[in-house]
């Protein structure tokens, strides 16, 4: 168990209705622009996490919907932070490639799950460094998937 799951452990003792605030309050003052955007944590495990945007004025883009690079960025947080989870703490986890298709429009909030299965986990916990594409699905306030997106991870040693 490194670091950061050692302190989502904990947050995850909290009552549910307290999770996901301090799960939310950690990540942004942790990762800066998160928290400038404005993104929630609603849940953090080993092989899940959930991040969710409002569709506020100051994500949309010229037709009222989520920013396109506001979906991108709700995604590599989802994929990011459940491949943290995983890393230990002698490596460094590094975004290699994103690859997202804007299908349809979307409306209202903007929600991206990521998941890990049991052999990524154990991969990314055992080999010193390697590279895996991280499952995360895009959806919006309708429940539809407007955005298709691919998230490849790698990590290494920590050269510090």
């Amino acid at each position: 168990m490194n670091q950061l799951n050692r302190i989502v452990s904990k947050i995850n003792l909290l009552p549910r209705f307290a999770r996901s605030r301090a799960l939310t309050t950690f990540f942004g003052k942790t990762v800066k622009f998160v928290g400038t955007a404005n993104a929630t944590v609603e849940e953090l495990s080993d092989q899940r996490c959930v991040v969710t945007l409002k569709n506020r004025k100051r994500v949309q883009n010229h037709i009222g919907s989520v920013h396109a690079v506001a979906n991108a960025l709700i995604a590599e947080t989802a994929t990011g932070f459940v491949v943290g989870m995983n890393i230990p703490d002698s490596s460094v986890p590094v975004i290699k490639t994103m690859k997202l298709d804007y299908v349809k429009r979307s409306t209202g909030d903007m929600r991206a799950e990521a998941r890990l299965t049991e052999e990524q986990v154990e991969a990314i916990r055992t080999q010193e460094k390697g590279e895996i594409t991280v499952a995360v699905s895009i959806t919006d306030a309708e429940n539809k998937e407007p955005v298709l997106a691919e998230m490849v991870w790698a990590w290494t040693p920590n050269r510090r």
